[in-house]
């Protein structure tokens, strides 16, 4: 049976590096970084105050403060690109009252939640007792707030539902959603991630896990350094991409303007360790290897890897030997960078943040740079095209992004440049 084809009609971005797809891309073609010192809540107590933070965000331009307040900072973040990708893709909240809700769903990875509402409610709890909890902590916490309050917010009936792997969080969101516009299941789908995890307990408990960058918090821009010999930890960033996917007659019909094709997803597990990568890479290879065989695509054929490219000791040598176990001969030949190095990871949005920038390389032909790349770690095996520094003009016809998650989690998407 031929699989119906899945196209890329709409995008809205909220990110450390811009608040909208147009402004990350600019930033992110520019090298520039969104990393530096932690302003949502006094860092004093933490050993690291860096992190990749969303700025200036106006909520109120898509809803009512009140309704604002009953929200998380995640959820605020997808709330806001759900309605840029809605805007985007020529839609308004009347079209899908209208009957184009009832095949439409939302799918949103989240990978942690509302952290800085459990911290709150947590103090009140211990302090003055049970009765203290505000009424609406659980409802603001929980992962499925995002996708609930996208549905809500535009009058979206089809499947809504978060999806929890960690930092493939969003990557998966993206394929499941894939998976049911093919199913026939829905026509259209809002799908992406969201993370609102830089606070006090978050940057503290993955710096107890010695997985942060430590030694920069004079120089946070610095920070973020993946494939390079000095790199020490990842950066904790934040944020949310919706992508819009819909089928591709349906989005005909309709006149929808199409950025790219959805083509081919791939998920596996490494069954390996709780944080970290299997070191040989074969777990993610083999999610590669799934989503290319999905989307028809020859390895030879990409032109470009997004990689997850943490800036971690462990996980850029694990993920150079995935690429090189997955396309072979033509790792040597393609380009790879981290866009990470500039937006710091993102988390449950990861994915989905790195899905939008894939989709605007293969749109404009340009591969974005890895930066802070210095001396790449060749000791540790990291010998590829990470692009450094500096982004390059090219022809892409094939993006594929990776993701790999707390839990042995490896999910990959495949974007290609669309062709009628």
């Amino acid at each position: 049976m031929q699989k119906r084809r899945v196209v890329i009609t709409g995008m809205g971005a909220v990110t450390p590096v811009g608040n909208s797809i147009d402004e990350m891309w600019a930033s992110i073609q520019a090298g520039k970084s969104g990393i530096g010192l932690i302003k949502n809540f006094d860092s004093s107590k933490n050993s690291v105050k860096i992190g990749g933070e969303v700025r200036d965000l106006d909520l109120t331009q898509w809803v009512d403060k009140k309704d604002a307040r009953k929200m998380a900072r995640f959820t605020k973040y997808a709330v806001a690109a759900a309605a840029q990708a809605v805007i985007d893709a020529g839609l308004s909240k009347a079209d899908f009252e209208n009957g184009l809700g009832e095949r439409t769903g939302v799918f949103v990875g989240v990978g942690i939640g509302g952290f800085e509402i459990l911290e709150s409610s947590m103090q009140k709890y211990f302090e003055a007792g049970p009765e203290r909890i505000p009424p609406l902590s659980i409802p603001m916490l929980i992962p499925n707030e995002a996708p609930g309050n996208i549905s809500m917010l535009f009058g979206i009936k089809g499947p809504s539902m978060s999806i929890s792997t960690a930092c493939a969080s969003g990557s998966d969101a993206l394929g499941n959603a894939l998976d049911q516009i093919r199913s026939g299941r829905i026509d259209m789908c809002l799908a992406g991630g969201a993370e609102g995890a830089v606070t006090g307990y978050g940057i503290g408990g993955f710096s107890v896990l010695q997985t942060l960058a430590h030694s920069y918090n004079d120089n946070p821009e610095k920070a973020s350094r993946p494939f390079d010999k000095k790199r020490e930890g990842f950066v904790m960033g934040e944020g949310s991409a919706i992508l819009i996917l819909e089928e591709l007659e349906h989005a005909k019909k309709r006149g929808a303007k199409i950025y790219a094709e959805f083509a081919g997803y791939g998920a596996t597990s490494d069954a390996y360790h709780i944080t970290s990568p299997s070191p040989d890479g074969s777990g993610g290879a083999a999610a590669i290897k799934k989503a290319l065989e999905d989307a028809q695509i020859k390895p030879e054929e990409v032109q470009y890897y997004n990689a997850h490219g943490t800036s971690t000791p462990v996980n850029d040598p694990a993920e150079t030997a995935m690429v090189k176990t997955a396309f072979g001969a033509h790792a040597y030949k393609m380009k790879i960078s981290s866009t990470k190095s500039m937006t710091g990871h993102c988390l449950g949005a990861a994915g989905a943040i790195e899905a939008a920038i894939c989709v605007k390389a293969v749109q404009d032909g340009f591969y974005p740079p890895t930066i802070n790349l210095d001396e790449p770690d060749i000791e540790a095996g990291c010998d590829l095209d990470y692009v450094p520094n500096v982004g390059v003009k090219g022809s892409i016809d094939c993006a594929v992004s990776g993701s790999l998650g707390f839990g042995g989690h490896n999910g990959v998407v495949v974007i290609k440049k669309f062709k009628d």
